[in-house]
């Protein structure tokens, strides 16, 4: 005989006269989740990168998976076998909408966008990767939809913002050890996948558990390469955002929300050779901030590609440097230099005393800290707090940075832009660079 479902033993009790002490999740209505019930988690992009996501959320009814690619997805497909399983995500939310309650999105970039803000209209709770989308447009749509459905919970992938680290360094930073901060910078080894170089002109067929169509989404076509799929996607300018798109949305996350940078005033980009199609191999952008409030002028400075600052004042001739091989940041004080690795982990200030006074008498904690990326956006969907980065508060903001400093880059040229509009002032660029105008058929926003 068939297990009754929850929601036919409910109709049946209520019917005899029972109550119940918890109320379950369909019958409170959407908004209203009992603490105790388990949310339905549908998730698109379950390999790779989804894989982590997949786990992340893996203490909830994971009921449906969308992936183009079955073979990145196996391991997720045999580790919840329960889990209904989509090529087309956009298939999954047809069928599944009316069980859903949260998404997760873990595709490449250029269909963050697209599948966001599908899973938003659908009433569902949304988590998306970083960043939050490939063009400025899209942020924009995005953070707009998202601040229209207050009750519906939305988090990035930043996994830096939840951490320890980047509260530890915001109090070190507040606590005046390294005086104003006058200079951020920031480096990475990425890129790891190829960029600076042009289209292929061989022709390959994908993998038979491979749906190429799908995996374009909206991007124009093209025919299939291995230069693209299944992981060399994120240096080409039509499905990524390059190193700097990659990786800023970690490393620069400290700066933005320490510093409460907002938009710069000028984006300086110098890189090696440029292509038509793909980001340089490696390039560095400087941003410059205004004063704001009452801490003076910024200027953060962006280098991928193995780039990284001189070996600043305060580290002990013994130590190595760089201090991480992934990448990490420099704050440059009016009273001293602090280090930290690129997502916040780990602050230390490069000063022997200042150091042990700091590890000996830490600062207040006045930042709460967090449960974790996902339990943070996983609990505000169950009706407790709210995420730290949402689409239309820090994250967006902070994506929308990151991408002028990728049109700096992709333009090779200064761009001098109004921090209060985001107005580029001194260049017209291409409208397919910056608005979502090239979407084939079956995809919108």
């Amino acid at each position: 005989m068939a297990k009754p479902s929850r929601r036919d033993f409910t109709k049946s009790a209520l019917a005899a006269g029972m109550s119940f002490t918890i109320v379950p999740r369909h019958d409170l209505g959407r908004g209203f989740i009992a603490p105790s019930d388990k949310l339905n988690v549908a998730c698109i992009g379950v390999g790779g990168m989804g894989k982590g996501d997949v786990q992340g959320v893996s203490g909830e009814n994971l009921i449906a998976f969308a992936d183009v690619d079955w073979d990145a997805a196996a391991d997720s497909f045999r580790s919840f076998p329960q889990a209904k399983k989509y090529r087309d995500w956009r298939e999954m939310l047809e069928k599944e909408g009316r069980n859903i309650d949260c998404v997760t999105v873990s595709t490449p970039d250029h269909s963050h966008a697209v599948a966001t803000m599908a899973s938003l209209k659908a009433g569902k709770h949304v988590y998306c990767q970083k960043p939050l989308a490939r063009l400025l447009g899209e942020v924009k749509a995005v953070k707009a939809e998202a601040a229209r459905r207050p009750k519906q919970m939305t988090q990035m992938g930043n996994q830096g913002h939840a951490g320890d680290g980047v509260r530890k360094l915001r109090e070190v930073v507040e606590s005046g050890a390294i005086g104003k901060v006058q200079e951020v910078h920031y480096w990475t080894n990425r890129p790891i996948w190829p960029q600076g170089i042009n289209r292929p002109y061989q022709a390959y067929n994908p993998d038979p558990d491979f749906d190429w169509n799908l995996w374009l989404g909206p991007s124009p076509d093209r025919p299939y390469a291995t230069d693209y799929a299944p992981f060399r996607w994120r240096g080409w300018w039509d499905f990524g955002t390059g190193a700097l798109g990659d990786m800023a949305c970690h490393g620069m996350d400290a700066a933005f929300w320490i510093l409460d940078l907002g938009l710069p005033t000028h984006i300086i980009p110098e890189s090696t050779q440029l292509f038509q199609e793909t980001a340089p191999k490696s390039s560095r952008v400087t941003y410059k901030f205004p004063a704001k409030g009452e801490r003076g002028p910024i200027t953060v400075v962006w280098r991928d590609g193995s780039f990284q600052p001189p070996r600043p004042a305060g580290l002990e001739p013994t130590d190595p440097w760089p201090l991480w091989d992934i990448g990490g940041q420099l704050w440059i004080g009016s009273e001293g230099n602090l280090v930290a690795g690129m997502y916040g982990e780990d602050p230390r200030i490069l000063n022997k005393e200042k150091q042990a006074a700091i590890v000996a008498n830490p600062p207040a904690q006045k930042y709460a800290r967090s449960k974790g990326v996902y339990a943070e956006w996983l609990d505000a969907c169950k009706g407790t707090g709210k995420p730290n980065s949402t689409f239309d508060g820090h994250a967006g903001a902070l994506t929308e940075m990151v991408l002028y400093g990728c049109l700096a880059v992709r333009s090779g040229q200064t761009l001098e832009i109004d921090p209060m509009n985001g107005k580029v002032l001194n260049a017209v660029l291409p409208p397919e660079w910056t608005e979502p105008v090239q979407y084939r058929r079956g995809y919108s926003l």
